[in-house]
Order: C-alpha cells, then structure tokens, then sequence
C-alpha cells in the first residue's frame, strides 16, 4: 500500500510545524519506526524553513510569492519527500552547500538533510524558477505495522 499527499503552504514559519506534524503522523499511522519518521521530520523541516526564508521572489507589484509546496509519498520500502518554492533557486553564484562548519549561520540545513536522508537531490524548477529539494530514505517498520510493505 502506499500514502502520498501534497500540501500548498503560506511561506510562513508556522507552516514548518504543520508539515512535520502532518508527517509525524503519518508515518505513525503506518507503523513507521519512529526512529526513521525523526530524521524525516527534520530533514522536512529543514527543507520547509529554507523555503519559508529563500522561497520567494519580488512581484511585479512589490509584493512576493505567497506560497511553497510539500509531497510526501510513502510507498513500500521508501519514503520521497519534495519541497518546491518560487524564489530564485540555486545559482551558479550560490550553490547548494555540500558541507556545513559547526558555527555555521547558514547552509546547515542542506547539510542535515544530507546526513539524515539515504538520497538527495537539490536544484532548480525548469521554467519559471524556484529550489527543489527532494529526498528519500529507505523505511523500517514496526513490528504489526498496519501497512507495512509486503
């Protein structure tokens, strides 16, 4: 069996949280071990708060883009995680980090979501622009989990 679903959130910092609860729950639901489901939840997290904070561009009247995009799909052996925006994207001038310093101010996020995920891929939307951030990791079940891979 699998689960997917896709949010459209305000780049707001209360959108953060509701995205990592709604995949908490998720994850808890399907019998998830919940180990896995945390290191989900803050990658996501990390991801979310860098569109929250990047995600947008100026409009033609001043204003910026109001909003950014979560899937989730959980399906079988893995879990897939994708979070969109419309803000400038990565550019040649500043690329996605590969590594992070521990006093680092900025780029950690990038970096956790690298550590905590099996794969990554960080980039730019085709066409009008913006980041994609997407990753996966391999899921572990709880014993009787109600839908666990078979």
């Amino acid at each position: 069996m699998s689960i997917w679903w896709s949010l459209h959130l305000r780049r707001e910092a209360a959108s953060v949280p509701l995205a990592r609860r709604l995949l908490l729950g998720t994850m808890e639901t399907a019998g998830v071990d919940p180990d896995i489901s945390y290191d989900l939840s803050v990658a996501l997290s990390e991801a979310c708060a860098n569109a929250v904070e990047h995600g947008g561009k100026t409009t033609a009247h001043g204003g910026c883009s109001e909003a950014y995009r979560v899937t989730a799909y959980l399906d079988g052996e893995k879990c897939r995680i994708e979070v969109a925006d419309s803000g400038p994207g990565f550019t040649a001038e500043c690329p996605a980090p590969t590594h992070a310093h521990a006093d680092a101010e900025a780029g950690r996020g990038l970096y956790l979501i690298r550590e905590l995920a099996d794969h990554v891929h960080i980039g730019n939307k085709p066409g009008l622009g913006g980041a994609v951030v997407s990753f996966d990791k391999v899921l572990k079940w709880r014993a009787g989990a109600p839908l666990m891979a078979v």
